[in-house]
């Protein structure tokens, strides 16, 4: 039985914490929580090989916490508010949940 009753699907949820679970990942939304960044940027600031960042951008893309936009040649990278409150809900919707006693047992 599911306890929570929340638009964001299990597995939608599932990929999300699966993409937040990665410390390069939580780093690259740590620095995009100061707003919008090229690939460039986030390379220097991180000191990855722009390889290594693609794969991870990729991964917090498809799990719908980034958006991109290109311009030129460089493409730019910002968090997906929305996608981040709706795991805080579901994530709350837990929390809420968790704290129910037990019915007694008969």
């Amino acid at each position: 039985m599911r306890v929570l009753d929340h638009p964001l699907a299990p597995e939608l949820a599932r990929q999300r914490l699966k993409a937040l679970a990665d410390p390069l990942r939580l780093q690259v939304l740590e620095v995009l929580a100061g707003g919008e960044r090229c690939v460039c940027d986030l390379t220097a600031e991180l000191g990855l090989a722009q390889s290594k960042l693609s794969f991870h951008l990729k991964v917090l893309k498809e799990a719908g916490l980034l958006a991109d936009r290109q311009e030129g040649r460089w493409i730019y990278y910002r968090l997906q508010p929305d996608a981040i409150e709706q795991l805080q809900q579901w994530l709350g919707g837990l929390v809420s949940h968790c704290r129910t006693p037990a019915p007694r047992c008969s």
